[in-house]
């Protein structure tokens, strides 16, 4: 027997609240629900500001957790986002980012095949259509993705429907009086532009200063764990960091005219965080 689902993957940032607060007004066709993934890492703002939401849709809205991804990774003695490496030769790498995946799209999928009645290991039936919409928006097309499951249709209203920009969303908002929430992000994301840790600096004293600390506890883990985990003088040396400059975060220098690129944008592209 077929089964029918329409979902919202809600981040609770500016494109994906928009798309809530569209399907509410009617401007999008209604949702059975909506799931929110947890990190366990967001903002204070974003735990209120989706409470706010709750509050003005209809439809529910689900928030589900894998773990928590900082905790996770200090426990597991493996760092599951994609933080900064300086080499010995000063080249700057990318660490293995897998938080993506297993904090946000994973446990999304896992609440889908639990809305339609699928145990565990359990194929989805022939038939089986569950469309996913994506609050992706026109200037971040880079990031639209196919799901790698056959019965999941990403959707992306805001691009083929409505050709909104984020800017578009954050007018949509202010026509309608809405509040405007903040960018949903991990608070230690080395994905940050400068201005998010400007703003995380200056306005979140308490945020900073887990950042600070998680930034100094990265080194040692990095060093722990690839050293027990390669063999020869690979990794000796290697330096992990949160900021792109590949110095210590309190340390680093936060002019946000000297960004050069949107690290969401361009290389998150998979679609789940900072919306």
């Amino acid at each position: 027997m077929a089964k029918q689902l329409r979902i919202l993957s809600l981040g609770a940032g500016v494109q994906s609240s928009t798309l809530a607060l569209m399907i509410e007004h009617g401007d999008i066709p209604m949702v059975d629900g909506a799931i929110f993934s947890d990190t366990g890492n967001e903002p204070k703002q974003v735990y209120e500001w989706l409470e706010y939401l709750k509050s003005r849709v209809s439809y529910p809205i689900y928030v589900v957790r894998h773990g928590n991804l900082k905790e996770d990774s200090l426990k597991e003695k493996f760092l599951k986002l994609p933080v900064f490496l300086k080499q010995n030769d000063n080249s700057i790498s990318f660490g293995r980012r897998q938080c993506t995946r297993e904090y946000k799209i994973t446990p999304v999928q896992k609440k889908i095949r639990e809305l339609l009645g699928l145990k565990k290991g359990q194929r989805a039936p022939k038939n089986t259509k569950v469309e996913l919409l994506i609050g992706i928006s026109k200037d971040e097309m880079v990031r639209v993705t196919r799901s790698r499951d056959w019965w999941i249709d990403n959707q992306y209203p805001l691009i083929f429907d409505k050709q909104f920009t984020r800017q578009n969303c954050l007018k949509w908002l202010e026509e309608r009086q809405y509040p405007l929430p903040i960018k949903s992000a991990c608070i230690f994301c080395p994905f940050h532009a400068n201005a998010d840790w400007l703003k995380i600096k200056n306005n979140q004293p308490e945020d900073w200063k887990e950042c600070v600390e998680f930034d100094k506890d990265i080194r040692y883990l990095y060093q722990e764990y690839a050293l027990k985990h390669n063999k020869g003088d690979k990794f000796k040396g290697v330096t992990a960091y949160l900021h792109r400059s590949c110095t210590p975060l309190d340390e680093a220098e936060l002019d946000p005219h000297k960004d050069q690129m949107d690290m969401f944008n361009d290389i998150c592209d998979e679609g789940m965080c900072g919306v």
